[in-house]
């Protein structure tokens, strides 16, 4: 299809906004009034359009729900100190979504719809976007197969949708983390870049008994020698060692975070030595032991900064420094300075609605 700037919009009767609780969000609960949707078929994208937020049909023998061709972006939206509104790097995004569908053997979302499509939906939901400190509209795009057919094989068929959500914060207070050492998230030459379903399924298991355990997240391991930091839960994990910023190198089996790209940036601009490299565990392990500051956090759409107050290894356990002087929070004032105007957007990550 040749993408437009608009699209037909079919607005709700009945808008649930009266019933939103602004005080009161839990994380991806509550869905906004519209959605925007466009259908693949016969080798291109068409019928885009926005409706009020619904359910879906589709048939049991879809290959979404069999085969794992699933791939979604997590992004967020801000209201702005002049009631404007900033969708936060929206073509870092796009780029991301596109690799990840290219890996799953998706068709391409054309920018221009990925762009317009976002822009629309949330200017007619504005009034869904909150206002209160660590909060905004998250924004959720994401495609699917829905051909007919049991069968391993590429569908020729697509749903693109977006849906919003308001929402607080993801974690309410400091992280507490395990070293994973027997279950792997990603290996060499696999997905773990890619934002598709079966990374996340993949990790629940660990998860659940990592918080049935008493802790809040894991630390993910190489899945060779489970002898370097990857990342944490869902999250790209950075560490701030003897003043020197220190996060994953970006691998096939690392997400390209978007947060964690805003926060290295920020961290150079600030002067601060930036390290882009393997961390093994024994390094870690050996900083917390000895008398040097260590900071510990995970970077993400969802999460932004998340402070890591523990960390376990073992059966021995470290405390990171969380105190309110910590470099990490620096950071995260200063993207959500940016984000909601507040100071200058140096380098154009603002796509203003």
């Amino acid at each position: 299809m040749h993408t437009t700037t608009t699209f037909p919009i079919h607005r709700t009767g009945k808008s649930r906004l009266a019933g939103l609780d602004v005080n009161n969000l839990p994380f991806g609960t509550t869905p906004t009034d519209h959605l925007f949707i466009a259908r693949y078929t016969g080798g291109e994208w068409a019928e885009a359009r926005i409706e009020p937020f619904h359910e879906l049909t589709l048939s049991p023998f879809a290959l979404c729900f069999h085969y794992g061709q699933t791939v979604f972006e997590g992004m967020k939206a801000f209201r702005m100190e002049n009631d404007k509104i900033s969708i936060f790097r929206l073509n870092k995004h796009h780029e991301r979504f596109n690799r990840s569908l290219q890996r799953m053997a998706m068709p391409e979302v054309p920018y221009e719809l990925f762009k317009e499509g976002m822009r629309q939906l949330i200017a007619l939901d504005r009034q869904w976007l909150p206002s209160g400190k660590d909060s905004a509209l998250y924004v959720r795009p994401f495609v699917i197969a829905t051909e007919e057919r049991l069968k391993v094989k590429v569908s020729d068929e697509y749903l693109f949708l977006i849906v919003c959500t308001p929402v607080g914060p993801y974690y309410s207070q400091p992280l507490r983390v395990k070293v994973e050492t027997e279950f792997i998230r990603a290996a060499d030459g696999g997905v773990g870049y890619a934002k598709c379903g079966g990374n996340y399924g993949g990790a629940l298991l660990p998860t659940q008994r990592a918080i049935e355990a008493g802790y809040d997240q894991v630390l993910w391991t190489d899945a060779q020698n489970r002898e370097f930091i990857e990342e944490s839960g869902t999250m790209n994990v950075l560490f701030l060692i003897d003043d020197i910023l220190i996060t994953p190198a970006r691998s096939s089996t690392i997400l390209d975070g978007v947060t964690r790209d805003s926060i290295l940036q920020i961290a150079r601009r600030r002067g601060l030595k930036v390290q882009e490299r393997k961390i093994s565990v024994r390094e870690l392990e050996t900083a917390l032991q000895s008398d040097i500051r260590v900071e510990a956090f995970g970077a993400g759409t969802a999460a932004v900064v998340a402070p890591i107050e523990s960390i376990t290894f073992g059966k021995e356990t470290y405390p990171c420094y969380v105190k309110e002087d910590a470099v990490m929070f620096a950071f995260k004032a200063e993207l959500q300075a940016i984000r909601t105007g507040k100071v200058e957007d140096v380098w154009g990550w603002n796509e203003v609605v």
